[in-house]
């Protein structure tokens, strides 16, 4: 994962694709869909609307980027491109207002056509840069739509294409799959081979599913009350990041900084995983070293942190672009650990007991909790994530076709550090309030994560050679 500006952009001729007015004009006539949206979906929508009601506009897309390598044919490239978005049905789903109400519209697949224009050649990667960011903020907005764009940087060698969605309509996992997909698509157009791509689950006939389920909670079921704990113990607020950020409670939502790289190699994070497995794996040993970091640099007795999982429990939803994502609300009593492995053991305990949490969606949960969390922010809390994209397909090649997710890094307050095992190693990426006080507190959080990372992955390295179990990590 990265921003923009970092995904190697280098000049050529640019080539937009949007929805075709036509097709637009077509969605304005549809009637209402009744699956409603997903309750992320409509928090994400609200906050959108509440930030910008309040004089700021914060872009919240995500992005994808990969090449594909020599001569590209742009009408079978177009092709790919419709087949595609045919293929997630989320794509062609908005939502109207009615009154206060967010109600939903789909549009016929039959109605799906790409318009492309041709917004000539960019000589400096800079200025192209900066015309992407920009088209993207406009056209993958939450308050509009349609919410998302697919452009070409075309040369002679092969073309880099960049892709922008609002962040209501994909995840991180739909972001990976992006480039084996079009790869696919794109090569069986180029051979005269029909495109009869079969379409994916629909996230959308998750969201109706989803909030059905949600909707039978009330305030007195046992999800409710251990939010509402939770809730209590973090002062009545949803956690930040729990090291000093300097931030100003008085002052304007600061624009916040962007850090991305390789935390350790692959040798070091297959060792720490290995380590780490008796235990969960390597998010349990990500999260006991942030809670012993926090100790030693923000002086917490006690970690506490919203961890982000995904929602696909079933496999019908693997190949489904959306955002399936909730939150389950951990404590670890980290004052009490001794070394590595007792942190460790406070994480297992805690992602065992409250990962169940994390299906019901939190936007649910606050309403019964009658929570008026009025948001101010893009993000509602501060997250650690950890996501294994080995498995993903294609992921072998993602260096080479220089293929990365995009993170669109404006506005706020809360902390959120993504960290993605790939072939090559463990990345780290995050964004965080550009303060002099955050700046050093993030690097020294990355330097002792790295640290800690390294500290475990040789002794399990040593331990492995001499086939004894390693002592326990202080």
């Amino acid at each position: 994962m990265t921003d923009i500006q970092r995904c190697e952009i280098r000049p050529g001729r640019l080539v937009e694709w949007t929805l075709h007015p036509a097709a637009v004009r077509a969605a304005a006539d549809m009637p209402e869909d009744t699956r409603p949206p997903a309750y992320v979906q409509e928090s994400h929508v609200r906050t959108a609307r509440s930030v910008r009601e309040d004089g700021l506009f914060v872009p919240t897309w995500l992005g994808a980027a990969f090449d594909i390598p020599g001569r590209v044919d742009l009408g079978t490239l177009q092709e790919a491109l419709r087949a595609w978005t045919l293929r997630h049905e989320t794509l062609r789903s908005g939502f109207r207002w009615i009154g206060d109400d967010m109600r939903r519209f789909t549009l016929d697949a039959d109605a799906v056509l790409l318009h492309r224009r041709d917004q000539g050649a960019f000589g400096d990667a800079g200025k192209l840069t900066r015309y992407l960011q920009d088209r993207f903020d406009t056209v993958a907005d939450a308050l509009s739509w349609p919410n998302f764009i697919y452009t070409a940087v075309v040369r002679d060698d092969g073309t880099s294409v960049y892709m922008a969605f609002d962040h209501s309509n994909v995840d991180a996992h739909s972001i990976h799959r992006i480039p084996a997909e079009i790869h696919e698509l794109y090569a069986s157009a180029a051979a005269g081979r029909r495109l009869d791509a079969p379409a994916a689950a629909s996230y959308v006939d998750f969201c109706a599913l989803e909030r059905t389920e949600a909707d039978r909670l009330d305030d007195t079921h046992e999800i409710v009350s251990r939010w509402r704990e939770f809730i209590v113990q973090c002062d009545g607020k949803l956690p930040n990041f729990p090291v000093e950020l300097g931030l100003d409670p008085e002052g304007p939502l600061p624009t916040q900084k962007f850090m991305q790289e390789m935390l350790v190699d692959d040798a070091d994070a297959a060792a720490f995983e290995a380590y780490c497995r008796p235990y969960g794996g390597s998010l349990v040993g990500v999260l006991a070293a942030t809670a012993l970091i926090v100790r030693e640099i923000g002086g917490q007795q006690v970690y506490r942190t919203v961890v982000p999982f995904h929602t696909r429990v079933r496999s019908q939803w693997s190949d489904s672009v959306g955002w399936y994502v909730g939150g389950a609300p951990i404590e670890v009593p980290v004052a009490q650990a001794p070394d590595f492995d007792g942190a460790l053991r406070m994480v297992r305990a805690a992602l065992r007991e409250n990962r169940p949490l994390s299906r019901k969606p939190i936007a649910r949960v606050l309403k019964l909790l009658g929570a008026d969390f009025r948001p101010t922010s893009p993000d509602l809390y501060s997250i650690v994530s950890f996501v294994d994209a080995r498995a993903t397909t294609g992921s072998e090649h993602w260096q080479d076709l220089k293929a990365y997710g995009l993170i669109r890094v404006s506005y706020g307050d809360q902390v959120c550090v993504w960290l993605t095992r790939l072939h090559e190693g463990l990345q780290l990426a995050s964004r965080y309030p550009d303060t002099d006080i955050a700046r050093k507190n993030m690097r020294l959080f990355t330097e002792r994560l790295r640290e800690h990372v390294v500290a475990v992955a040789r002794e399990a390295l040593v331990a492995g050679r001499s086939g004894v179990r390693p002592t326990p990590h202080g």
